[in-house]
């Protein structure tokens, strides 16, 4: 692995370039293929869905196959059926380390200096489309250039990436991977054509624990599965970075609310601040985000049979308090400032254990019905 971080990696899983294996997106496999064996292949596509479901594994599979084959005659003449490729295959193996002449990746790259991943994609990145498509492609064939994720382009970048997409060089693919499209330019949506993925079965995701995370037992493996909501790289990360534990000991400190237990928080507080352990604070202020969006999702809409029986336990004993002038709004607000706090906590040098105490002490605001403050 790279001495320095990569922004499409999590951990130490594989990478999407380096996954061979697609599970739970058929449909949208199958509309690339269709329109690419047709001769209707559109010159950029964009890949939506939430954070996980493979929309960047799936980018990969698209670009082997077309860098592979090149037209669909040949790739007709050679019984491709699917996007599926060996791992053995010569084009996999130079796209899983980033050799392949045909292909450009644009991702935030990494500060030398500081050795940590740059906050958005500048113009610098996507100007290198410029001598990328300058030249030859290898046998006259295609060139293809991923972004991965265009939400995570700045205006100048954006802006410089619009400038390609209105007239792309001949025999050119565009892939972009968005898990919000509504943060881009409506001018690069347009030129696109959007390829939606969804979340995963839960079938899906046993699947994948089953293969990625063998020792997770069944109750484990449920309750992983519950807390990805669909996404596979959700539930891989929650469970290579201890997320069961972390989310067991959460819910042990906010079941104490509408005062939280001081000694339970603390002890919670330091296991997911611990010096060292990047990946536990990051997926501990993930978890406590995603349980306040759940709250605001019980608590407008009532529980349903996706609600974890404890979370359920809390909300009706929030409830009550909810009721009362601007209640909702309150957690609302807590969900936003989470995750506000934990995109500030990446980006600066701060205190992380004062971060967890700070977002609990909101939380706890809000139980009482008091005035949130962060």
């Amino acid at each position: 692995m790279s001495e320095l971080p990569e922004a499409d990696r999590q951990g130490d899983l594989p990478a999407p370039r380096e996954t061979s294996e697609l599970i739970g997106q058929e449909k949208a496999e199958a509309a690339f293929l269709d329109a690419y064996m047709s001769g209707r292949l559109h010159h950029a596509w964009l890949l939506t869905g939430p954070k996980g479901v493979g929309k960047a594994t799936l980018a990969y599979r698209m670009a082997r196959f077309i860098l592979k084959y090149g037209d669909a005659e040949t790739a007709k003449a050679m019984g491709a059926t699917s996007l599926q490729m060996d791992e053995a295959d010569p084009a996999f193996r130079q796209i899983a380390g980033l050799g392949h002449t045909d292909l450009l990746l644009l991702r935030r790259p990494a500060d030398e200096k500081t050795k940590k991943l740059k906050t958005v994609i500048p113009v610098e990145e996507v100007r290198r489309t410029a001598g990328f498509f300058g030249k030859s492609a290898g046998g006259g064939g295609w060139r293809v250039a991923i972004v991965d994720s265009a939400d995570e382009m700045n205006a100048n970048a954006a802006n410089a990436l619009l400038k390609v997409l209105e007239e792309p060089p001949s025999k050119s693919l565009f892939l972009l991977i968005s898990h919000q499209p509504g943060r881009l330019l409506p001018t690069i949506r347009s030129r696109c054509r959007k390829l939606a993925l969804t979340p995963l079965a839960p079938e899906a995701i046993d699947r994948i624990l089953a293969h990625h995370a063998p020792d997770l037992s069944p109750e484990q493996a449920a309750l992983v599965a519950a807390l990805s909501e669909g996404s596979a790289g959700r539930a891989l990360s929650i469970a290579a970075a201890g997320g069961i534990e972390l989310y067991t000991q959460m819910m042990t400190v906010l079941s104490s609310l509408p005062r939280l237990d001081i000694k339970a928080l603390h002890a919670f507080a330091d296991m997911a601040a611990r010096r060292g352990q990047d990946d536990k604070f990051d997926m501990a202020l993930e978890l406590l985000g995603d349980w306040a969006a759940r709250l605001v999702r019980t608590l407008s809409q009532g529980p349903d049979s996706t609600t974890l029986p404890r979370e359920g336990e809390l909300a009706a004993r929030i409830g009550p308090r909810t009721g009362q002038s601007g209640g909702l709004d309150r957690w609302v607000e807590v969900w936003e400032k989470i995750g506000a706090m934990a995109a500030r906590a990446n980006a600066l040098n701060t205190d992380r254990k004062l971060v967890i105490l700070n977002a609990f002490s909101l939380i706890e605001a809000a139980s009482r019905g008091l005035t949130v403050r962060a």
